[in-house]
């Protein structure tokens, strides 16, 4: 992974948080940090493509591994999922940014990490300068609009929140299951997802974050709900147009706009793993908005 600030490796460290260790990879020396967050069942070389077109525009870019994800280590799994909640993830993120120096940044989250960037900006709305959302809308709205047809496309929620049995299942033949292919991921990435996946203990993590998002993650979304919180920072949501979104919801932008009533966003003509699959379009889609974003902020 190229680091544009050295012109060489990646800077990365592991950063001690309150509950956890988290493999922190960053670039960059501009004024405009971004924070990157990533999905399911991924780890932070996912942005590998993606980081360095952000950092060429001018951002400093911040990568971790969510908790228990990769080498990020996590606490051990607790009866109410709570270790693993959203919450406790973004509070994690908050300490990595703080421990770099970063007292404000935008926040840029994809599939599961998109939660935890949503999560970040409710709970610490002062931190966060912008929120891009991709392929995501709120768990508590899946869970409300849940149909056969979604139960029949995202079955994987509900299996992984069962006990025991995903685990087994999964750890019995990880490549089999969850089937990467380094020539669309990059070598690198494809390798050290490999290394993840075939760990008994980054498989659990990931499950419980699951788990964590049917019951303590929905609770809270739902109580954001009735309490009648809304974002307060500029908020972009973009989709994957080959994924199942728009099939499922028709535009995303308009279960949003109860959230973010000035909402922007489209879909982008890509897979769900856009910022593997189409680096380029997902920069290009993002750097207006942070632009945008970065001049409504300085007038605050």
């Amino acid at each position: 992974m190229r680091d544009a600030r050295k012109g060489a490796g990646t800077d990365e460290s592991m950063i001690e948080v309150e509950a956890a260790s988290i493999l922190t990879r960053h670039w960059g020396a501009g004024d405009l940090p971004v924070l990157l967050l990533h999905g399911h069942p991924r780890t932070s070389a996912t942005w590998h493509r993606v980081a360095p077109l952000l950092v060429d525009a001018g951002h400093t870019v911040v990568c971790p591994g969510l908790r228990g994800y990769g080498r990020s280590q996590g606490p051990a799994p607790t009866p109410d999922h709570s270790a693993h909640s959203k919450r406790a993830m973004a509070s994690d993120m908050v300490q990595v940014m703080a421990a770099l120096g970063h007292r404000r940044f935008a926040v840029v989250g994809h599939d599961r990490g998109s939660y935890v960037a949503l999560r970040l900006a409710l709970d610490h709305s002062g931190l966060v300068t912008a929120l891009s959302l991709l392929d995501c809308i709120p768990i508590s709205e899946h869970l409300d609009w849940a149909d056969s047809r979604f139960a029949t496309r995202w079955w994987h929620w509900f299996f992984y929140a069962q006990p025991d049995l995903p685990e087994r299942a999964i750890t019995a033949d990880p490549s089999s299951w969850y089937r990467g292919d380094p020539a669309l991921m990059g070598v690198e990435n494809h390798r050290e997802w490999l290394t993840a996946i075939h760990d008994p203990d980054v498989v659990r993590a990931m499950l419980e974050d699951y788990r964590a998002g049917l019951t303590v993650d929905a609770d809270h979304k739902r109580a954001d709900r009735a309490q009648g919180r809304t974002l307060a920072v500029p908020v972009q949501v973009l989709w994957s147009t080959r994924d199942d979104l728009e099939e499922l919801y028709g535009d995303p932008l308009t279960i949003w706009r109860a959230w973010a009533p000035g909402v922007v966003g489209h879909g982008i003509d890509w897979g769900h793993h856009m910022a593997e699959e189409a680096p380029h379009h997902l920069v290009d889609a993002l750097l207006p908005f942070l632009a945008s974003a970065g001049r409504w902020d300085s007038v605050q």
